[in-house]
């Protein structure tokens, strides 16, 4: 568990602004302008529908939180394995996605028989996410 030691030492400025980089690039993604109108019309849902769910404003606390906590463990990967340049961060932030979120996203979708579309914006909207946040982590080490 010496990985998790590195949690002491990881740049928690780091964290907060690769946590709003992802809040901020999953506000511009799913905007109907980029592409939440095809998202949209991939889940078979309108935007008057998407308001409308039941929890109104609690629905965004686990979202939250799931961000929060991916930046925290990226920030101490990136730590442990000592990734301190923005490339490097990264580039490990982008292989993590490709990997652990994309391919959630292919296993998941695929047995629910959700439309590849789905699965294409939901997986680049992380890639672009992860990438983003491990470079801002490795920026600030």
């Amino acid at each position: 568990m010496d990985w998790l030691s590195h949690i002491l030492n990881i740049n928690w400025l780091a964290v907060l602004l690769a946590f709003a980089s992802s809040m901020l690039i999953g506000f511009l993604w799913y905007m109907p302008a980029v592409f939440g109108r095809k998202w949209m019309e991939a889940i078979a849902r309108t935007e008057k529908e998407l308001k409308a769910l039941d929890g109104g404003a609690a629905i965004w606390v686990p979202m939250m939180l799931a961000a929060a906590m991916s930046s925290i463990l990226l920030a101490v990967l990136a730590g442990a394995l000592g990734l301190d340049t923005p490339l490097t961060a990264g580039l490990f932030g982008f292989v993590a996605a490709v990997v652990f979120r994309a391919g959630g996203h292919v296993i998941h979708n695929g047995f629910a028989g959700r439309a590849a579309t789905v699965t294409l914006i939901d997986s680049g909207h992380d890639i672009v996410a992860l990438t983003v946040a491990g470079a801002i982590i490795g920026a600030l080490p």
